[in-house]
Order: structure tokens, then C-alpha cells, then sequence
């Protein structure tokens, strides 16, 4: 039976590293793709042709999520993918979605590359729709990448949307309810803190979901991905991050330097990983709220997230390392 599994292992270790460094270029490959395309080929005109269509006619699609594709989300890449670590949503026993409502999920810790985000609500193998059959969750990704071409329809086919406030408050104002926002409120800078056992995530200055929240009455539920911090340990260096954060400045990608396996340690470690959906906080409806209103709904949120953290921990972690891991806000 080894023997057997020994090939679909090898593909799913392929695909993991794969993925990885195509999504941590952030579609520099389909940058020089495409000026490859208008300078040496004779499908010029129909890559200058794509890019007007993308920036005059296209800009849109970043903001409505109308673009969400169930083939794209069903390829069986995104199976071997998924099998590797493996990754999954499980749910709280008695949470359950209203199917008349949008619900903004905050998914903790970001990571190298927010895989549980990415396998768990953007594909067909991470069981979301096993839990949540009447809600469609869409992505909620940096602003950039919809500009670059062709790597932005491999994220609007994810169900991809911009982080601009614009685009959420689309999500979560949807008639008739159904739709998940789900979003990665520590951003690309809270992967400086992806380390192997360490919980550590930016919060204490991130309040714009929580005003996005208020104005729209959407609920918020918290979202913590176990095991996803386990993946890569990272090489740090004082000088390397003030670099790392000029071209963070510049670009909003995180250029952190990993440490996983296989060829120069670009390969994710096979850890798994578990997105587990904790309790809807419900949120009241406030056209313009207060500095006060977010403050008070912050820390609402930032103690339910280290309340389900501290119950749920020896559920997905090992005995020792629960005892001694717990929910660092910073």
C-alpha cells in the first residue's frame, strides 16, 4: 500500500512547492510572461489587447467577486494540494451559519502564504461547503495582484476579491445573504512572525474590519488556522528586515525568507493544518460608528479569539506544546 502511495506523495510534495513559490512571487512569472509576449512574439497584439480590456473594462471584478469559478475551484491540483498537508475547515459542534446573512470571517495566523485560507475557502477539497452549503466565501486578497495579468484570474477564480474597503463592504452587504468575506486581517506583515509552535499575530492596531463590520451589521467570526505557522521557519536578520519591510512599503508582498524542505527549503513542511470556525460575534448596524463602537467591538473580538484559542488548543496541538503555546496579540 506504500509502494502504491509512494507516487501520489511525490506529485502532492511537487504541487505544495509548486504553489508555494507561485503565489510568493506574487505573479512576477506572469509579468515577465506577458512583456515576453509583447516584445518577442506575434501575439503582441492580443496581450496589449488583454491588458486594456483588464484595466479599462476588467477593474471591476476585483470589487463584485462575480468572477468566482467552480471548475477553477474543483481542478485536481487543488486536491493534491490539499492532501499534502492536509488541510481543512472544521467548525465549532454548535456553530451554524444564518443562510440569510453575510458574515465576515477573520482568519489568524496569516503565515508564509495563508494556505488554510487559500485550501480551506478557496477550493473544493477544504470542506467549507460540507459545513456552510448555503454561503459562498470569497477571498479577500492585496489590491495588486488583480493588476497583474493572468495571475489575477487564478485569484478571481478562487472567488478572489480586493482588500479595499469598497470590495468588502460589497461582500457583506449582499442581497439576501449567503456570502462568507474571508480575510486575513494580520496582512502580509504579520508573516514576519511565521515561526514553528508560535501564535503570534498582528491585531491591537488592525480595527478597519472591525468599522467595516459595524457599517455593514455584519457578524464576525474568528478563525483560528492550527498548524499553519508550522509550515516554514524563516532566517531573520536586522538588516534583512529593514529591507524586507522597504519592499513590503513599495510592493505589500512580504519577502520573507523561508526555511521549509526539499530543494532551498521551499517546500512546506507536511504539517496539518485546521481552520476552525469559532462563534459568530454578532455586530449592530452603525452607519457612522464611533472610535469608541470600534474600540469596544475590537476588544470584544480580541478576547473571543484568545478564549477559543486557549479552549481549543488541545484539540490540535500536542499536550506539551498546548500547555506551553498560547494566543500572542501584538
Amino acid at each position: 500500500m506504500e509502494f502504491v502511495r509512494a507516487p501520489t506523495k511525490l506529485l502532492e510534495k511537487i504541487v505544495a512547492g509548486t504553489c508555494f513559490l507561485w503565489i510568493a512571487l506574487g505573479g512576477l512569472p506572469c509579468i515577465i510572461f506577458t512583456i515576453y509576449l509583447i516584445l518577442y512574439t506575434r501575439f503582441w497584439i492580443e496581450a496589449v489587447a488583454y491588458l486594456v480590456w483588464i484595466f479599462l473594462w476588467d477593474n471591476d471584478a476585483k470589487i463584485t467577486g462575480n468572477r468566482r469559478s467552480q471548475w477553477f475551484r474543483d481542478l485536481s491540483v487543488w486536491k493534491y494540494l490539499t492532501q499534502y498537508f492536509p488541510v481543512g475547515v472544521e467548525k465549532l459542534p454548535w456553530v451554524e451559519l444564518d443562510p440569510k446573512k453575510n458574515y465576515l470571517f477573520c482568519v489568524f495566523p496569516h503565515g508564509m502564504i495563508s494556505f488554510g485560507a487559500i485550501c480551506g475557502f478557496g477550493t473544493s477539497y477544504g470542506m467549507f461547503k460540507s459545513f456552510f452549503p448555503d454561503h459562498d466565501s470569497l477571498l479577500v486578497t492585496l489590491s495588486q495582484h488583480f493588476s497583474v495579468p493572468f495571475f489575477r484570474e487564478m485569484i478571481l477564480g478562487f472567488g478572489g476579491i480586493s482588500c479595499e474597503a469598497k470590495a468588502i463592504e460589497t461582500a457583506l452587504i449582499h442581497p439576501g445573504g449567503g456570502q462568507v468575506c474571508v480575510l486575513m486581517p494580520g496582512g502580509a506583515r504579520e508573516s514576519y512572525y511565521c515561526k514553528p509552535g508560535q501564535y503570534k499575530i498582528l491585531l491591537n492596531e488592525r480595527k478597519g474590519f472591525v468599522k467595516l463590520a459595524l457599517r455593514t451589521g455584519a457578524p464576525l467570526v474568528p478563525v483560528i488556522s492550527f498548524g499553519e505557522t508550522d509550515l516554514f521557519d524563516q532566517y531573520e536578520n536586522p538588516t534583512l528586515r529593514q529591507v524586507q519591510e522597504i519592499i513590503r512599503n513599495w510592493t505589500g508582498v512580504a519577502l520573507a525568507v523561508p526555511i521549509g524542505r526539499g530543494f532551498l527549503g521551499l517546500v512546506p513542511r507536511r504539517k496539518p493544518i485546521r481552520a476552525v470556525v469559532g462563534n459568530p460575534m454578532e455586530i449592530p448596524k452603525i452607519e457612522f460608528p464611533t472610535s469608541k463602537d470600534v474600540e469596544e467591538y475590537h476588544a470584544k473580538f480580541g478576547k473571543a479569539m484568545q478564549e477559543m484559542f486557549e479552549e481549543q488548543k488541545y484539540n490540535y496541538l500536542s499536550v506539551d506544546e498546548a500547555e506551553k503555546t498560547h494566543l500572542v496579540l501584538v
